[in-house]
């Protein structure tokens, strides 16, 4: 009890301790408990009381309303942590019969926690502390499941799920975060009620699918959400993918390398666009798999445009953002990037640059790490892909130049009253040196003065000390590619 009692923040205990110095009850509820017994931290804090929304807002300077179920969001001004900027607080709930699995059809206000615990999912969500009487209220076994790892409905788990199909997503998603795993009588009930899932709000559905793309275990949310029954209600195009052998340098069939892939970003915790990318980026193979006589073997060519295309069907379907939907699409449409560092090309390299963007060139590496590591091979980057990312960023490199100068052609031209020719271009190289020399120096106030300085010069010497800054530049260009070279174990 004393580690729960240390682990709740001040902003949530001021809360409490407010609704009980007015005569309430008031709990925590649901997963920030069942988080904190884990040691985790909590992505947000529930409380839950027998006030009514407007005895709550009376006691609080700033709320809002936020929904038909009572919740009353509490602002806590002037602090940084994102899970503690808004407390929800909602009064006990009393729900009637869900006619369409996804929300009840009517709510009523409860009067005690226990009514409360009883319309909730999971028996790891269904715990509930008081702060300030320090009473840990646990009706269904979630103390011994959160300590066992296990997920397991309240009450009858066909009656749980009836009431919301998204609960089967939850369940997933929650092993996924969690690692824990799905009691046999829960897991029977959902295969029972997946077909329930069809009812649901295509951005419910993404939210939970968010979670999963963004949880540790991936793979195994998804091999599960198939196994359920419930895939083709997320991604149908995914599931295309069973079944469908590749070429011998595959170990795995199309969906399942798909999988695979994407683990490997969550492992790296790579951004949210790569395992995204990750998970459908060989999605075109089944529509463009074609066998090869010549060849022995099974060949895939355009995939990757197919695969854009059908990428974009089906996160459009999703109601992902339009920038996620571009940049996930543009991402699969040129992962197949040639890489062989004996052929390829820096001005090849700057075209892939221009085709996904300076943003996000970095990405695509990543996602070609997950595409190798996804046909079973233990060595994410060999020579070859780690000369390709040298020659990235040899070709995102700012060269050095005397476009880095404060002051330009232009500007010298008008301090010195020289007309355009060469002896521009020696000034400006002649700054340069200078500026490679120490970098402070490079201001308008300093170059002006060098450069009525130098403009005093003949042409001989002026050439000559503008020579100087042209090799002190290639000297220095030269050091900074050879770095760059090292960096990546290619030089």
């Amino acid at each position: 009890m004393q580690l729960l009692q240390n682990q709740i923040p001040k902003e949530v205990s001021r809360i409490t301790e407010t609704l009980a110095k007015a005569g309430f009850e008031a709990w925590i509820v649901g997963g920030c408990v069942r988080d904190v017994l884990l040691g985790r931290k909590p992505k947000d804090w529930d409380i839950t009381t027998n006030a009514n929304p407007q005895q709550i807002q009376d006691l609080f300077e700033n709320t809002f309303y936020t929904n038909e179920f009572g919740t009353v969001g509490i602002v806590n001004e002037g602090v940084e942590d994102e899970t503690l900027k808004i407390v929800e607080a909602t009064p006990y709930r009393l729900e009637g019969k869900y006619s369409d699995a996804r929300r009840p059809d009517s709510v009523e206000f409860g009067q005690n926690i226990e009514e409360d615990l009883k319309r909730r999912d999971f028996s790891v969500n269904a715990l509930a502390y008081n702060p300030v009487s320090q009473q840990l209220l646990d009706l269904y076994g979630g103390i011994k499941d959160t300590s066992a790892g296990i997920i397991r409905a309240v009450g009858e788990p066909e009656e749980r799920f009836g009431e919301d199909a998204l609960r089967i997503m939850r369940a997933i998603r929650i092993s996924a975060e969690l690692g824990f795993s799905i009691e046999e009588n829960t897991k029977q009930a959902m295969k029972h009620c997946a077909g329930q899932l069809s009812k649901i709000s295509k951005e419910r559905i993404r939210d939970e699918f968010i979670r999963i793309i963004n949880s540790s275990k991936p793979k195994d949310a998804l091999f599960l959400a198939h196994n359920i029954g419930i895939l083709k209600y997320i991604a149908p195009e995914l599931e295309d993918g069973i079944g469908i052998e590749q070429n011998q340098a595959h170990s795995f069939d199309v969906f399942e390398h798909n999988v695979r892939a994407i683990q490997h970003a969550a492992d790296k915790n790579w951004s949210f666009t790569v395992r995204l990318a990750a998970l459908f980026h060989d999605i075109g193979k089944p529509a463009s798999r074609r066998w090869s006589n010549e060849k022995h073997d099974w060949t895939f060519h355009g995939h990757e445009v197919i695969g854009a295309k059908m990428t974009k069907k089906a996160l459009e379907s999703l109601k992902f953002t339009r920038e996620t939907v571009d940049t996930v699409q543009n991402l699969v449409r040129w992962h197949m990037f040639f890489s062989d560092p004996d052929k390829i090309t820096l001005s090849a390299v700057r075209r892939i640059i221009t085709n996904v963007g300076r943003d996000h060139i970095e990405e695509l590496v990543e996602l070609r790490i997950c595409d190798r590591i996804g046909t079973g091979r233990p060595k994410e980057q060999p020579f070859r892909l780690r000369k390709y990312q040298a020659m990235i960023e040899e070709a995102l490199h700012d060269p050095i130049s005397v476009g880095m100068l404060a002051v330009d052609g232009k500007e010298i031209m008008k301090i010195t009253n020289e007309k355009p020719g060469p002896r521009i271009g020696w000034l400006l190289h002649a700054l340069l040196e200078g500026v490679l020399d120490d970098p402070k120096r490079n201001t308008k106030e300093y170059l002006t003065e060098k450069t009525l300085e130098f403009a005093q010069l003949s042409d001989k010497d002026l050439k000559k000390i503008g020579e100087a800054g042209v090799e002190k530049r290639d000297e220095l260009e030269g050091e900074s590619l050879k770095e760059i070279q090292r960096k990546y174990f290619v030089s």
